[in-house]
């Protein structure tokens, strides 16, 4: 997967940014505020998922502009793409998107197009911090392979609005507790399914970041990771969500209803499970030090590249965001030693901080990004 042209103008701060990136390295150098993060957001907007910084739609527009357009053309080992992006301050909710000329009415409907993988300081604290985190790591990342998954998470998320309302209505006495198996058998179906994918894709993850783990530390450490149910005791790579694990899933539901409704929520579900992560048996959450959270976010980040690349036959773009600045050499050099073969975009202060053989360097400043020759 190569991005072979951006341009961008009134996104944000961004204007007139156009530029054709090297298919290595790019190093997008220039002081704070400037306009880097924003380039970086731009182009991981255009793979359909939501802003990492959590930016609004309305937003996306800068203050002195009265629309924001992406242009960003790529290609992978089949073909090339080209994806445009226009959205007005008048009517924010009217976007105008199209991939290869075809119009598409939301940007959720790239998704799984352009496929790239963004590290941020944020994400160094993946291990230790909520289960939330580690849930959307897990989903956005099993999404990038089997892009159905999406459609059953957001089933999930569904059924799971309707089975609390209603928990809420028996709570008050306004419904009738037998209403709830209709939705039980549906949530159990659909988080069944939810939870062999997340568990699949976790035990692939952990075959790839015990290796990667075992580099940082020099083989001193061992790194472990498990996906840890609220529905099941262990899964062990088990598949047959229509089967027995369906079974479980109602059962769990059913037996759990009085506390459910006392609590006027679904206590347990695959909404509630977590990502473990345990360093010589220890949980890296409870009583890893810095470093080694640190290492373990970098290690699960790099093998969610090296997944998409070994499974997809084309490696992801590598987006990454003011993270060298937040690490030791020793770190940063396992970083760029794991990506190199891709193409990667980074952000620094400093371009003498990223040392490399070949690629392009660009000066962002007030918004503008210009290649900076010799």
């Amino acid at each position: 997967m190569i991005i072979t042209h951006v341009c961008a103008d009134g996104y944000k701060n961004l204007s007139a940014a156009d530029i054709y990136p090297h298919e290595k390295m790019n190093i997008l150098c220039g002081d704070n505020a400037q306009g880097k993060t924003n380039f970086i957001e731009a182009l991981w907007l255009m793979t359909g998922c939501r802003s990492f910084r959590g930016t609004r739609d309305r937003d996306f527009i800068g203050f002195d502009k009265d629309k924001a357009q992406i242009c960003l053309e790529f290609k992978d080992s089949f073909r090339d793409q080209k994806i445009e992006f226009e959205v007005k301050k008048s009517s924010v909710k009217e976007k105008n998107i199209t991939l290869n000329g075809v119009k598409i009415p939301l940007l959720s409907k790239l998704f799984g197009n352009l496929k790239c993988v963004v590290f941020t300081p944020e994400d160094l604290a993946l291990a230790k911090g909520s289960p939330d985190n580690r849930r959307s790591f897990i989903d956005l990342s099993a999404s990038q392979l089997k892009r159905s998954f999406v459609y059953a998470l957001n089933k999930y998320d569904g059924l799971l609005g309707q089975r609390n309302a209603l928990i809420k209505e028996i709570a008050y006495g306004r419904a009738d507790r037998s209403m709830l198996d209709v939705w039980d058998v549906q949530l159990a179906r659909t988080g069944a399914y939810i939870s062999v994918i997340r568990d699949t894709y976790c035990n692939n993850l952990n075959s790839y970041t015990e290796s990667l783990y075992n580099k940082i530390t020099d083989g001193n450490e061992s790194l472990k990771l498990y996906y840890q149910s609220t529905i099941y005791k262990r899964l062990d790579g088990r598949t047959d969500h229509e089967g027995e694990l369906f079974e479980i899933y109602l059962d769990k539901l059913r037996n759990n209803a009085d506390d459910d409704i006392r609590a006027g929520y679904t206590l347990c579900g695959i909404h509630r499970d977590d990502v473990c992560a345990l360093i010589n048996g220890l949980s890296v959450r409870e009583f890893g030090s810095q470093g080694q959270q640190r290492s373990t976010a970098l290690a699960m980040k790099i093998a969610q590249a090296k997944i998409i690349k070994d499974q997809t036959g084309d490696a992801p773009v590598m987006l990454l965001d003011d993270v060298l600045s937040e690490l030791d050499s020793g770190r940063q050099r396992f970083i760029l030693e794991n990506i190199e073969g891709m193409q990667v975009f980074i952000t620094c202060c400093d371009s003498r901080a990223v040392k490399t053989a070949e690629g392009k360097l660009f000066t962002v400043s007030r918004g503008s990004v210009t290649e900076t020759k010799g």
